[in-house]
């Protein structure tokens, strides 16, 4: 049976690692359960100059590559932008066998799955996460579809990985990331380490996924593991 993990790319900046982890888990053989924010597709845009259209969503705007060598010279440039080897992806360096798909939500719809504790995933993980999505997870606002996912995986007892990325952080940010792990989150930052051969930039965005990895209990090696 094929693990469902929820994921959700909200506004801050780091969305490479976003689309890393969206291959890793599809090539691993997991059901992505996705959601953008509003305020995502201007940062996939800076960033890795992708047009995501929230109302018309196909993955294929995101430009992922499971597996193959990637011929199109768009999908070349947005893996170069991503610090993403052209040659090849380092995927096959996760568990394979028949890929996982990803089933997209609007994040302004509560029917979606997601919003029920009664529907069972493995996991969430919102990557990168805002420090306005953060916020609003600690005081329970619920304003949109990412939020409530996220409150169901706390109130469910279910893994939640948060994944911020920002520096410096204020006091109010260190309290509320303070305040999601006493309620049970995971708070990984972006925070990529240099002790394993780091040799090209996609090494270090595969330390950050392989980690993300490593919380929801899916194997991978897209890391030298320390000792080894």
């Amino acid at each position: 049976m094929k693990r469902n993990i929820v994921v959700a790319i909200t506004g801050a900046s780091g969305v490479t690692y976003s689309i890393r982890l969206l291959e890793v888990l599809t090539a691993a053989g997991c059901n992505v359960h996705l959601s953008i924010s509003a305020a995502a597709p201007a940062v996939l845009k800076q960033e890795l100059d992708l047009t995501v259209d929230l109302e018309n969503f196909n993955d294929s705007m995101l430009m992922l590559d499971v597996g193959a060598t990637p011929k199109d010279k768009k999908l070349r440039k947005i893996r170069s932008m991503a610090g993403i080897s052209s040659e090849s992806s380092n995927v096959l360096s996760v568990p394979t066998g028949e890929p996982g798909q990803i089933h997209y939500y609007h994040y302004r719809d509560y029917l979606a799955r997601i919003a029920s504790g009664s529907f069972i995933t493995d996991g969430m993980v919102i990557c990168p996460c805002s420090s306005g999505t953060l916020s609003a997870i600690v005081h329970g606002t619920s304003a949109n579809l990412i939020h409530r996912s996220a409150d169901v995986h706390l109130k469910e007892r279910r893994k939640l990985v948060l994944v911020p990325r920002e520096t410096p952080l204020s006091l109010v940010q260190l309290d509320n990331m303070k305040r999601a792990a006493q309620a049970g989150a995971v708070i990984l930052p972006a925070m990529p380490g240099f002790y394993h051969g780091v040799t090209k930039l996609q090494d270090l965005v595969d330390f950050v996924v392989g980690r993300i990895c490593d919380q929801l209990g899916i194997e991978n090696s897209l890391i030298r593991r320390w000792g080894s």
